[in-house]
């Protein structure tokens, strides 16, 4: 059996790798970028630095700086009429995952029209928008070589999970020195988020040799360095690990999808708009123990390649101490459960079916080792309330 996998025509990686912007334009063959980003990224100063960049080497660019965390259809219209408008004939996403979302979106919408429930899965969208030039702003969400982008249906309060090679970027530069000035809480959850990645595509149902490789490698690059990069933020070598390792977890499940956290993740931050990375956290401790059983072997990999484990404990020993460990890192990093968060309780508790049926439908817990039922999955964000 054969497997597809979809990746980026070009790969940036490395310090300096978002000033390369200009020789990946022009091997691409583009010379007008629009830059799709956040007013984050225009305050921090790094549109200046890379219009700058652009400019000198004799690149047109303009900006669109208006993406919303976790987007909505509402938040990207006026990046997809600009793009309608104008004569662009390539993107640069700069930011965390939203901007690199907003910016799939938009080059499809831009192009093809329509609404975005129109692309959700299980349409397959092949389709080819604007070419896209990724540069992550974050370790943790990969998205800049995944071809997924997740966009909210506010009417239905529904994150919409869109599939296929027309959300691909064309190429990606991942530059851990953007990271640098990252506040912690952040660098808690994106780091969180891209630990998921790894975990999930490795015991995802769709896992394979190759999903295999990268996902043990992210799992040892993010384990020994998530707690470094968070109490040290300057820590370039943590860094720097921290980055590759997102990007090797975002090859990962981009080839194998993820599973049953991110199923249950997207309703909550439709819901109770909790950032991504952070909806992750809460539910991974609750959920790996849920799913342990039925990948022994898999889950004791994963315990050791992040260091929970030693290479000679047997799969229970390891299992164990995995548990241990997902719950000693989301105590140390300050996670808080849905409770802590602020959500209101009975809110969250009268929404628990809807949230199952909604994570059902996504198709990601059908990936994961044990495939719960609404019933499962109703006891599950029950357990995960307050975290006992």
């Amino acid at each position: 059996m054969s497997n597809r996998i979809i990746l980026p025509r070009l790969l940036e990686v490395g310090a300096g790798a978002s000033r390369k912007a200009p020789e990946i334009l022009t091997a691409l063959g583009c010379r007008k970028p629009l830059i799709i980003t956040d007013r984050m990224m225009v305050q921090l100063g790094y549109v200046g630095t890379l219009q700058a960049v652009l400019s000198e080497a004799g690149l047109d660019s303009d900006l669109f700086a208006d993406t919303l965390p976790e987007p909505t259809e509402a938040s990207i219209i006026a990046g997809v009429d600009k793009v309608k408008a104008g004569r662009y004939d390539s993107i640069i996403a700069l930011g965390g995952g939203s901007p690199i979302d907003s910016a799939k979106a938009i080059s499809i919408l831009g192009k093809f029209g329509g609404q975005m429930r129109d692309y959700k899965f299980p349409r397959d969208v092949s389709e080819q928008g604007l070419p896209i030039i990724a540069i992550p702003t974050t370790a943790g969400t990969g998205s800049e070589v995944t071809r997924f982008t997740i966009i909210t249906d506010a009417d239905k309060d529904e994150k919409m999970l869109c599939v296929g090679l027309g959300f691909m970027p064309v190429a990606a530069l991942v530059d851990y020195e953007l990271t640098l000035s990252l506040p912690a809480r952040v660098t808690a959850d994106t780091g969180i988020d891209a630990l998921t990645h790894a975990i999930e595509a490795y015991v995802s149902a769709k896992a394979n040799p190759y999903s295999d490789s990268q996902a043990l490698a992210a799992m040892r690059l993010i384990g020994p360095n998530l707690r470094r990069a968070y109490h040290t933020p300057d820590d370039r070598e943590a860094r720097e690990a921290m980055m590759l390792g997102s990007t090797l977890a975002g090859v990962a499940f981009s080839a194998a999808s993820v599973a049953l956290v991110h199923g249950m993740s997207r309703p909550i931050g439709a819901f109770f708009h909790v950032p991504h990375g952070l909806s992750n956290a809460m539910l991974l401790p609750k959920v790996t123990a849920f799913s342990l059983d039925s990948a022994p072997e898999r889950y004791a990999d994963c315990a050791r390649a992040i260091g929970a484990a030693l290479q000679s404990d047997d799969n229970a020993t390891a299992n164990s101490k995995l548990l241990a460990e997902l719950r000693a890192l989301n105590q140390e990093l300050k996670v808080p459960s849905p409770a802590e968060f602020g959500i209101e309780k009975e809110r969250y508790f009268e929404l628990r079916t809807t949230m199952a049926e909604q994570a059902l439908a996504s198709g990601s817990p059908g990936n994961n080792p044990r495939v719960p039922t609404v019933d499962e999955l109703i006891e599950l964000y029950a357990a995960v309330w307050n975290q006992e």
